[in-house]
């Protein structure tokens, strides 16, 4: 089971005429005037992300997926989310959780998981463990 938790109300809808990032007027069109993602879509690479490939390859292997998301923030994802992956883990489930929070993280606090160091191998990052079934990015 993989959780990820996700705060909608950070992200502003893109301009109405907008070409689209992986596009080559990406950026530069001028309905991307005084866009604040303007910079980021003109100077990222085109085209599909080659990476996806390996991504959803990992992903086959998970069998469940939860999605905890909301369009406004303290609202409790990170709550009910640590409460939800804790009692999956001490259910016997193999259990991933993701905070993509980049503001503000809370699930290694919530779960005395601070300090916790990922490590990189040559396969990708691996979760610090908070139990032997519950890992936690």
């Amino acid at each position: 089971i993989v959780l990820a938790l996700l705060d909608m109300s950070r992200f502003e809808p893109p301009p109405k005429d907008c070409p689209g990032f992986e596009t080559e007027q990406a950026g530069k069109a001028s309905a991307c005037a005084g866009c604040p993602n303007q910079t980021i879509c003109s100077t990222a690479p085109k085209g599909p992300d080659p990476d996806l490939v390996d991504i959803a390859a990992r992903m086959e292997l998970v069998k469940n997926k939860i999605l905890v998301l909301s369009g406004k923030g303290g609202v409790g994802k990170s709550t009910f989310s640590a409460q939800l992956s804790h009692a999956f883990a001490h259910s016997g489930a193999y259990v991933g959780l993701m905070d993509v929070d980049i503001c503000g993280p809370s699930i290694p606090r919530m779960l005395g998981l601070e300090g916790g160091e990922l490590f990189q191998s040559g396969s990708g990052w691996q979760p610090v463990s908070g139990l032997d079934n519950l890992s936690v990015m």
